[in-house]
């Protein structure tokens, strides 16, 4: 009843609604974008618009909230911001001529994973809109993703064992992703996609053979075989078949840049999880805050584009595994690096390069804006001194990246020769073409002008044709453009000359022509603005075509201003180049931490020697707080990733092993969310680590088992580290202050103990941040509580307990030891061991041989009687 009761305007709005659920409706109505019921109230609360209503036909009352279309972007931008999807139904048919009401149609949806606008943007990570299918069963689980940046036209199609998706997912960041509506049913995918923006699809969308068909007419192609895709990628294909459906929903227009797919399997890459990418601070700082300060990012990225900033984004978040990839980027850095008067040209001539990848993007999207399109043409003009400066170096390394190169140079010609050179932001407000680039358009903008030559050319041909020497044209506001003549010349008046005004002394007159030319003055400005339309369309239009040009043109900028930033950052912080292999050996000379050594004067900074081989691949290591154990640990894992991913690393040298993947642990959190304390934390990281291991992989870990008590602590470090050495096989460093540990290296022949050196002088201990063989006796806990400021009674306290509680702690011995008795934990114990306190009260040196054989016997059989 209600339906039939409501007003035409909104039975359309209702069934466009209706066609877009899940999302805020802005309907177009005039000058305004309004929105009703719950869209309405949800804006007017989150925006504070003011909420009114609108009749809907009988006593009907419909909520009411509305932005001015001219400030339509920014209330989306505040929107998307918030994590909702946003829908634009524009006015489709001119309203003076439509029958009826307007026809609308929805020209776009917003979403936080499909957006154009710089200011949803960070030009120096991609924007990634995934699509996610898994597939088998067990181990053999496979999970295909489809990753598009629709801002760019990236896509990737990803296979990847289910064990590797949630670092494949850490790795890409998605904005938004897309899963089949039964994806709830498995409760690991659901824990990977705890925090996204997740959009649910009906699970026939997922159709690898229906994806195809799709993928083959979005490429124009016969089969997805040049891709690298093949049969056993179903999995990917099918995810990217429901990704582009989805996104041709959200942009009816289509994605004309959308470009080939690259195809990625496990192997390629070491993936890494959001554990590792945490505590290695590669992009983002434990310390929190939206800027990179003290990442390994903050270090390397030396950019001078958005595309190189992206690029090299990805470089750290992906270090590769094959040893001919890595020294292939490894040599393009060495060319950099190693000339620096070509480096600084290159990016001398980078500098000011915008975003052409984005730039593109829009052009090929109609979103293009008159100043982006000139700053994308000034981009273009800067190539040729781009590619001159890279063809002076002589390296076979940048062979590949020049045999890519084009220059565009027609493309950039015509955006400069039509542009001027600060066009406005949008049409109609400022001069936008060149003068002189199009007739018509100058002789328009002379009549809006004035028209004085106009004016002048009527003026002495109404002169010549009458004889009235005295005749002038003049024009005002109340009368528009006039013929004036004196009252001594009534008499020579033509006959189509029609009176307008009478002044003393003289007549005012109109003519056709005079009509005409006054209808072309006062209309000329919005003529201007079609005709100014009409040129940047047909020029945009042109530039769309050659989408796929400007994008290979962008990849190889990208590729030479990252490669030349890790050039400059090698030179400059005085870093070497790696030798990787496929050995298990690692053996990093005078090793360094890209970040700390940054932060401070380089000559205060200790470097350190690290070696891990087959027969020596597990490190147990220990030394007090504040010696710099988490430094060595990270910085470890740091020169390793670095290299892996085709940089110079801060080392004397470094020869590295290929890891196919790394782990690092160090620090403690919780993640109250889940309901998991920071022992739980602990144990689900060391957990997958022991899980995800293999022989390849490197290890770093620091303090597993604080959380619990001693006994339990000492005994889970120990057992991992047994299982690491037994089971797994990698390279390890293991930082502890658990003392007892070192006793390992007696136990596990691939063990050795190493501590950080202090140096104690009086109550006062040295930092020396040394790495040295042999394990700590003590892990100087209250000194570092003085140096922190604990109050003098509590740490003589301290003192004392300690003293009390000390003593010799033994491990049990491993299953199948010779050992014949189980030894205990005595730290914490139930009371003092009654054998220690008898030998604390035995003076030797008042006893004679005999007693001391005597009560030594007795002891002895005491012992062996308690364990």
């Amino acid at each position: 009843a209600v339906a039939a009761a409501a007003t035409p305007l909104m039975q359309q709005y209702r069934e466009i609604k209706g066609r877009h659920p899940g999302t805020i409706l802005f309907f177009r109505m005039g000058d305004f974008y309004e929105t009703f019921y719950e869209d309405a109230e949800l804006i007017a609360r989150v925006l504070g618009l003011t909420l009114t209503s609108r009749n809907n036909g009988g006593a009907s009352q419909v909520p009411l909230a509305g932005v001015p279309v001219k400030a339509g972007p920014d209330y989306v931008r505040k929107l998307v911001q918030l994590g909702h999807r946003v829908s634009i139904c524009e006015q489709v048919e001119d309203p003076s001529t439509a029958k009826g009401v307007v026809r609308r149609e929805v020209v776009e949806t917003v979403t936080p994973g499909a957006v154009f606008s710089d200011e949803l943007l960070d030009g120096s990570r991609n924007n990634f809109l995934c699509a996610m299918a898994t597939e088998g069963k067990g181990v053999a689980r496979r999970t295909g993703i489809a990753a598009l940046d629709i801002s760019t036209g990236e896509l990737r199609l990803i296979v990847v064992g289910l064990s590797e998706t949630e670092a494949m997912l850490a790795r890409l960041s998605p904005r938004e992703i897309v899963v089949p509506d039964d994806a709830g049913a498995n409760t690991e995918l659901v824990a990977m996609l705890d925090g996204l923006l997740v959009s649910r699809r009906a699970a026939w969308e997922f159709d690898a053979a229906m994806a195809r068909e799709d993928l083959h007419r979005q490429f124009s192609v016969r089969s997805l075989d040049g891709f690298g895709v093949e049969p056993s990628d179903d999995v990917a294909v099918g995810a990217a078949g429901a990704l582009l459906r989805y996104v041709r929903e959200l942009q009816p227009a289509g994605v004309p840049h959308l470009r080939r797919p690259v195809m990625e399997r496990s192997g390629a890459t070491m993936p890494l999880d959001e554990m590792t990418r945490r505590n290695l601070e590669l992009t983002e700082s434990l310390r929190g805050g939206t800027g990179q300060e003290g990442t390994l990012i903050s270090v390397l990225d030396r950019t001078l584009t958005p595309m190189g900033a992206r690029l090299l984004r990805q470089w750290v978040l992906a270090p590769l595994s094959q040893v001919a990839a890595i020294d292939a980027r490894l040599d393009a850095v060495g060319a950099f690096a190693s000339d620096a008067m070509t480096r600084s040209t290159i990016r001398a001539a980078l500098d000011g390069v915008r975003d052409v990848e984005r730039l593109a993007a829009k052009v090929a999207a109609n979103r293009i804006t008159p100043r982006e399109l000139r700053a994308l043409g000034d981009s273009v003009a800067r190539l040729p001194d781009v590619e001159s400066a890279t063809r002076r170096i002589t390296s076979d390394a940048l062979t590949g990246v020049l045999e890519r190169w084009d220059a565009c140079k027609e493309l950039g010609d015509d955006i400069i020769d039509l542009l001027v050179e600060r066009p406005p932001l949008a049409l109609g407000e400022d001069p936008t073409v060149r003068t002189g680039f199009d007739e018509e358009l100058d002789e328009l903008r002379s009549l809006r002008d004035g028209g004085k030559d106009g004016i002048a050319r009527i003026q002495n041909d109404e002169r010549t044709r009458t004889g009235i020497s005295s005749l002038k044209v003049g024009y005002n506001r109340v009368f528009g453009y006039y013929i004036e003549v004196t009252n001594t010349h009534g008499h020579r008046i033509p006959d189509d000359y029609q009176r307008r005004q009478t002044l003393t002394g003289a007549e005012r007159y109109v003519t056709p022509a005079l009509k005409e030319f006054e209808e072309h003055v006062l209309s000329a400005a919005d003529r201007i603005e079609t005709r100014e339309r009409a040129l940047f369309e047909t020029l945009r239009a042109r530039i769309a075509c050659e989408v796929s040009r400007l994008q290979c043109a962008a990849r190889v900028l990208a590729e030479l201003d990252a490669l030349s930033a890790l050039g400059e950052v090698a030179e400059l912080e005085a870093y070497v180049r790696p030798q990787l292999s496929d050995g298990f050996d690692l053996r990093i000379i005078g090793g360094r931490h890209p970040v700390v050594e940054r932060m401070m004067p380089r000559e205060k900074f200790i470097p350190n020697d690290v070696t891990l081989t087959t027969d020596a691949r597990v490190i147990i290591l220990t030394g007090p707080n504040m010696a710099g154990k988490s430094t060595i640990l990270r910085q470890i894992g740091l020169i390793v990733l670095m290299a892996q991913m085709g940089s110079f690393v801060p080392a004397s040298s470094a020869e590295i092993g290929v890891v196919d993947k790394l782990f690092t642990r160090v620090g403690a959190s919780d993640n109250l969310v889940r309901g998991q304390s920071t022992f739980m934390v602990e144990m689900s990281e060391t957990s997958a680590i022991l899980h995800s291991a293999t022989d390849r992989s490197l290890v770093l870990l620091d303090e597993i088992g604080r959380g619990t008590s001693t006994y339990d602590g000492v005994s889970i470090a120990w057992a991992v580290t047994e299982h690491i050495h037994d089971e797994v096989g990698c390279k390890t460093v293991f930082a502890t202050h658990y003392h007892e540990l070192t006793q390992l290296s007696d136990e596990l022949p691939a063990v050795r103990n190493f501590n950080v050196r202090v140096r104690e002088v009086g109550e006062e201990i040295l930092f020396l941040h040394t790495l040295e063989p042999g394990g700590a006796d003590r892990s100087y806990g209250i000194e570092v509580g003085r140096l922190a400021g604990l109050p003098r009674p509590v740490l003589k306290r301290a003192r004392v307990l300690l003293r009390q509680l000390e003593g010799q702690h033994h491990m049990p011995p491993r299953e199948g030891s010779s050992a014949e008795a189980l030894g205990q934990l005595a730290l914490f114990g139930s009371g003092p061991d009654p054998i220690v306190e008898e030998l604390r009260g035995i003076d030797p040196n008042t006893m004679t041989p005999l007693q001391a054989l005597g009560t030594l016997a007795r002891l002895v059989s005491d012992a062996q009687q308690k364990t």
